[in-house]
């Protein structure tokens, strides 16, 4: 309890700093009373700050929280939200959209969010159709066959891009980033973001379970198969909307379960809403630095990564958490 209290107090750290850090009146923390006297600086808190943090905390949270509940029902700790062709089907939407001249925002959105939803259908399909192996061999399998797919049609796309006009666009956003992020943006993807985080805080004391082998999870009254699926497509639908309006954003949905496990334990009541806290509170730290470390912007992908990888090698060195069932 003292630990997840520790948590979600950091977290709301995160939050209210990521509000003051910024460019205007100078780069650096605003003071916050500077907020009831200067309508540029409140006018740009409430609208582009805050909206934008409410979107990296989504973001981190869904991401986190899937990540948790893939790791836990697939008994693999090295799975991530995007292994069944989420990301790359979403990345492919976003590609063809800007390579057929979409110039909304919400339209590429839209597209990415309809083929990531389409690679997951692909890949749910794949595992029925394949005669090898047990349920979760065949979702890892189709999740690859999808997933290389969906990069062959990408790479496909970016070379029939325009250079100069079009493929620095689609590079952007396979990066990541949160920089178009506003109310409207938010609106449209915290409906699903949302009635995912519920859906998988409900379905957290089935997960450990269902981490199980079948057997065992049936003769404690799982239904496996039926579970292990439903917890996917709550899962990823969160992740595909999240992700058609902030582009790919790797190593959160990987890395900070394993510290969620490593802080709260392995039991899945407690290390998935861990997950979600500490992902909301990574994906502001990263953000926080992606806007405000350069003049210009960097990709969320790049910060991400970089700490991503680095806790993950820490986590490893440090012998404290496994990558074993």
């Amino acid at each position: 309890m003292a630990r997840s209290a520790l948590v979600v107090t950091a977290l709301c750290a995160a939050f209210a700093l990521y509000l003051l850090v910024g460019r205007y009146p100078r780069p650096g923390l605003t003071p916050p009373l500077r907020f009831f006297t200067d309508e540029t600086a409140r006018r740009l808190l409430v609208n582009v700050r805050l909206p934008r943090a409410l979107g990296a905390t989504l973001l981190g949270a869904v991401l986190g929280g899937a990540g948790a509940a893939f790791q836990s029902v697939f008994g693999n700790p090295l799975v991530e939200p995007g292994f069944l062709g989420v990301s790359q089907g979403a990345a492919f939407g976003a590609a063809l959209a800007l390579v057929l001249g979409a110039a909304n925002p919400n339209i590429v959105a839209l597209s990415a969010f309809f083929f990531a939803l389409l690679a997951l259908r692909a890949s749910l399909a794949l595992s029925k159709a394949f005669r090898f192996g047990g349920q979760v061999l065949r979702l890892v399998l189709s999740g690859i066959v999808v997933s290389a797919f969906a990069s062959a049609l990408l790479a496909f796309v970016k070379y029939a891009a325009d250079p100069l006009s079009q493929l620095p666009d689609i590079t952007f956003w396979t990066m990541g980033g949160l920089v178009a992020m506003g109310w409207g943006r938010l609106l449209g993807a915290a409906p699903v973001a949302l009635l995912s985080l519920g859906g998988l805080w409900l379905l957290r004391w089935r997960a450990t379970v269902l981490s199980l082998d079948d057997e065992a999870s049936r003769a404690l009254g799982a239904r496996p198969e039926l579970e292990r699926g439903l917890v996917i497509i709550v899962a990823t639908a969160g992740v595909a909307a999240m992700t058609a309006v902030s582009g790919i954003v790797s190593w959160v949905g990987l890395v900070v379960p394993q510290a969620a496990r490593t802080l709260v334990g392995a039991d899945a009541r407690a290390s998935i809403p861990a997950s979600m806290a500490m992902g909301a509170g990574f994906v502001l730290l990263c953000d926080g630095c992606a806007r405000s470390l350069l003049p210009g912007e960097l990709p969320l992908g790049v910060p991400t990564a970089l700490f991503g990888a680095l806790s993950f090698a820490l986590l490893l060195a440090s012998r404290r958490t496994a990558v074993a069932r």
